[in-house]
């Protein structure tokens, strides 16, 4: 075998662990908030071939390879191709105002996809942080980043609350919170 082939290989492997692990956080996260089925659907996009050889092409182990694609091209097709296939993202919720102005701005998503989304972001972190996450590190990344997304501003409030109650409560108690006060 060539040395490319080898390291396609790998790669390969080591971008279906990642994303299998993520996956399984999220599926994780999703049950304990009594999200099932979204649980057990989360990503599969990730498996295609638009997201998944992007994904083996740009591997790199400490970030997403969609930045690395971003960073290379200037934009990432996987993500176009992620964000518009799946509804926990915000990115996924942005349309033209209903006022007839033609602006684009981010609609409020439905309760179960912001849960997602909070579960996606833990799982993230966890996986791209390894021992260095703390129920802080979502918050953390979501506020250095939070003031460019076009994003609801009900959606906004939702997801920074469960993201303080993560950081100063801890996974159970925000879990518990969830369950008996956002789903219900």
């Amino acid at each position: 075998m060539s040395g490319n082939t080898v390291n396609y290989a790998v790669n390969a492997y080591r971008h279906f662990n990642t994303i299998t692990h993520h996956k399984m956080l999220v599926m994780h996260y999703c049950f304990k908030a009594g999200l099932y089925k979204q649980g057990l659907l989360h990503d599969l996009s990730k498996y295609s071939p638009a997201e998944f050889l992007v994904g083996v092409k740009y591997y790199a182990g400490t970030k997403s390879p969609n930045t690395v694609e971003r960073e290379l091209k200037g934009y990432s097709g996987a993500w176009l191709h992620h964000k518009g296939r799946n509804k926990h993202h915000f990115e996924y919720w942005i349309d033209n105002r209903p006022d007839g102005d033609r602006k684009m701005a981010g609609v409020k998503m439905p309760v179960k996809y912001v849960v997602e989304m909070f579960c996606d972001r833990i799982a993230a972190c966890r996986v791209y942080l390894g021992d260095k996450y703390t129920d802080a590190s979502p918050y953390e990344y979501y506020d250095r980043s939070h003031d460019h997304y076009m994003i609801h501003p009900e959606t906004d409030r939702l997801l920074k609350r469960l993201l303080i109650i993560l950081r100063d409560h801890g996974e159970e108690k925000v879990f518990a919170y969830i369950r008996a006060r956002v789903l219900k």
